[in-house]
């Protein structure tokens, strides 16, 4: 068992490695005073400082926060309500077939998806641009939700409810005071892995981004079709950043409310 340990850590530690590796050398030449990733001259802001100094990049920059936002608030909304809404349904097999349906969203190739919602929008006569992608990273949020949710709810005992209803409880406060609190955890799961995945989206949003409107992650891709640069390094940096900024307020926000339900 022992030898077994090590090796577990010693895998996991290459993982690791390979995963991270690339992407601290990346952030680290973002740092170069030089201009190529092949000789670190000296420590410098000076890339970082040109995308703040750059007004079309700080557009994008809003442009990608207000969409994160906007598409994980509400899909954690929706899938929460989906989740209840699959919960409650006392057909086993037509709630296995919803939940197949809701899994299939979630593995499916983002190009196969960022298609269909172009074709779609192009049907139903939606102009491509903040409206579109906002729609579209709705749609691929909301299984992510839901499967965030579900487990919560399974965990919850019928008994809750009962008692709720002994007490005369409405819908409506069993909702808001029994299951609502109960799932909070669920629900605070669902909304980051919505704001990461909304950052970070590139396949789907690139089908569906307009001429006048684009995110991080398509600025990104066009400017390393241009050519490598450093201030990509900085860019993809930033995004990083902000994006273990997230999960690290998760972990923290998950662990305090597990100490204060400890205590």
């Amino acid at each position: 068992m022992e030898k077994l340990s090590k090796t577990s850590k010693l895998y996991l530690t290459f993982v690791m490695v390979v995963l991270y590796a690339p992407i601290f050398f990346l952030i680290f030449y973002s740092f170069n005073s030089g201009g190529s990733m092949t000789n670190f001259k000296s420590f410098t802001l000076t890339h970082y400082k040109a995308i703040f100094e750059d007004d079309r990049l700080m557009v994008i920059l809003i442009n990608t926060i207000i969409v994160a936002l906007l598409s994980a608030l509400l899909s954690t909304v929706i899938g929460t309500l989906g989740a209840i809404g699959i919960k409650s349904i006392r057909n086993r097999k037509f709630r296995n077939t919803i939940l197949s349906m809701n899994n299939v969203l979630i593995v499916s190739p983002d190009v196969i998806i960022g298609a269909s919602f172009l074709i779609l929008f192009t049907m139903v006569g939606i102009k491509l641009g903040f409206l579109s992608v906002l729609l579209a990273h709705i749609a691929f949020s909301i299984p992510i939700v839901v499967i965030m949710v579900l487990p919560k709810l399974n965990e919850m005992s019928n008994s809750l409810i009962d008692a709720a209803k002994d007490l005369g409880a409405s819908k409506r406060d069993i909702l808001t005071r029994v299951i609502l609190p109960y799932i909070k955890p669920g629900i605070f799961a669902g909304f980051f892995m919505a704001l990461t995945y909304s950052l970070d989206d590139f396949a789907v949003t690139f089908f569906v981004t307009g001429n006048g409107f684009s995110t991080l992650s398509v600025e990104i891709y066009s400017m390393a079709r241009a050519g490598v640069s450093l201030t990509i390094n900085a860019l993809s940096g930033l995004v990083f950043f902000v994006t273990i900024i997230l999960v690290l307020g998760y972990h923290f926000l998950t662990l305090r409310k597990t100490k204060g339900v400890r205590n």
